[in-house]
């Protein structure tokens, strides 16, 4: 394994173990159910959104290492960002997570650690349930497949 797989490896441990913001938000603006059919995985984001910024993010639920850590970096990520913005966030990791080929765009700060998830196709699923939850909550959809 090279030092940038390792160091990848390290973050996502590191999010499973000790993920941020692992909480529910009871009185959050808008939340979401996500559930992932083919693995089990299960998660709730919470958002709430004062002037059009996510002023705060939480999630819960139960699922594999990649997807808690996908959760805990989703919410440290986008947390205090203009919903514009997170809207791009999510793009650019959907597109990391999709595209084949090392050319990643954009600055993805700690989020690149899930681009090794590529090499396992069915673990995809796993790290995008997050932020297909992510993004039902700020559509305003309770319900989020990561299918």
């Amino acid at each position: 394994m090279s030092a940038p797989e390792e160091i990848h490896e390290e973050i996502i441990l590191d999010h499973h173990k000790r993920p941020r913001n692992f909480r529910a938000l009871p009185d959050c603006t808008c939340a979401a159910e996500g559930i992932n059919s083919s693995c089990g995985d299960e998660v709730k984001v919470f958002v709430d959104i004062k002037d059009d910024m996510l002023s705060d993010i939480g999630f819960q639920g139960q699922g594999c290492a990649i997807s808690r850590a996908s959760a805990s970096l989703m919410t440290v990520r986008c947390k205090g960002r203009a919903c514009a913005e997170v809207g791009e966030i999510v793009a650019s990791v959907r597109a990391m997570l999709l595209a084949s080929g090392d050319n990643l765009t954009g600055d993805l700060g700690d989020l690149i650690a899930l681009s090794g998830v590529r090499r396992f196709p069915a673990r995809v699923k796993c790290a995008l349930l997050p932020w297909h939850t992510l993004e039902a909550a700020l559509d305003g959809r309770t319900r989020a497949t990561s299918e």
